[in-house]
């Protein structure tokens, strides 16, 4: 499943099943939550009327003409993580934490989020679907359409469907991966 994941930015036709839509959605929120805060949440958008909801908020009709990856339009899943820093706060400031709220050294809440969005897309690639995660644009416009809380802050959105022929992306093409030799350290620096 790991070598399987990689990013996708075209989709084809095809709905994702509503049974594989819950095992992704229940995969997503199985990561790990610094304190069993629990301050993530999933906000999933199914379908043509939800998904074009989204895409009307998060890029308008108007500045779609150049849009670098029209196949992304078509992923028939949205799935915004959003985090709530407030909770993890309150939740440091309890007695079992034994921490002021504002001692923090990590911001947990975007580490969970992270967890939560490498999930899903995990359990897409298992499901041999395609994903991407791509940075939530248009807050404001999203939190009206969808009602999301103000407590609640997108981290970022992964779109989920059955992958298309696609052109990978100039930072995959302009780069490489590091390989271990190169990014483990072993025993020192």
């Amino acid at each position: 499943m790991l070598r399987k994941r990689r990013m996708v930015r075209s989709f084809g036709d095809g709905d994702v099943a509503p049974p594989v839509v819950e095992r992704l959605l229940a995969a997503g929120l199985r990561g790990p939550s610094a304190g069993f805060t629990q301050g993530v949440d999933l906000l999933a958008l199914q379908g043509p009327e939800e998904t074009g909801r989204y895409w009307d908020a998060a890029l308008p009709a108007g500045k779609r003409a150049g849009f670098p990856w029209p196949g992304l339009l078509r992923a028939p899943l949205l799935v915004v993580v959003l985090s709530s820093e407030e909770a993890y706060r309150r939740r440091y400031a309890e007695a079992d934490k034994a921490r002021s709220s504002s001692a923090l050294g990590v911001p947990w809440w975007h580490v969970d989020a992270a967890f939560a969005a490498l999930l899903l897309q995990l359990a897409a690639a298992d499901a041999g679907l395609g994903a991407l995660f791509f940075e939530t644009h248009g807050v404001p416009a999203l939190r009206a359409a969808f009602g999301i809380p103000s407590a609640f802050s997108p981290v970022g959105t992964v779109a989920i469907g059955h992958p298309a022929p696609d052109r990978p992306s100039s930072s995959v093409t302009a780069r490489r991966r590091r390989g271990p030799e190169e990014a483990v350290h072993r025993g020192r620096w």
